[in-house]
């Protein structure tokens, strides 16, 4: 079951993702308010990827992804 929204009612986001917000259009185009690399960056920073946990040039990878 899901939930939906009271109109005019925005989510709760990260501060530092304010005014992100996400519609589908009627070609099922997704439209965002934060530009992609914007929201790559928070991620990057924030969410820790399963994948890459292991991997000894973890800190490399990062460094250069901040350059």
């Amino acid at each position: 079951m899901t939930k939906k929204r009271v109109s005019g009612e925005k989510p709760k986001v990260h501060d530092e993702l304010d005014g992100f917000d996400v519609t589908i259009d009627s070609f099922g185009e997704i439209k965002s308010t934060v530009d992609i690399d914007k929201i790559n960056q928070f991620l990057n920073k924030n969410v820790d990827d399963k994948k890459l946990r292991d991997r000894e040039d973890l800190e490399e990878l990062k460094n250069k992804k901040s350059e």
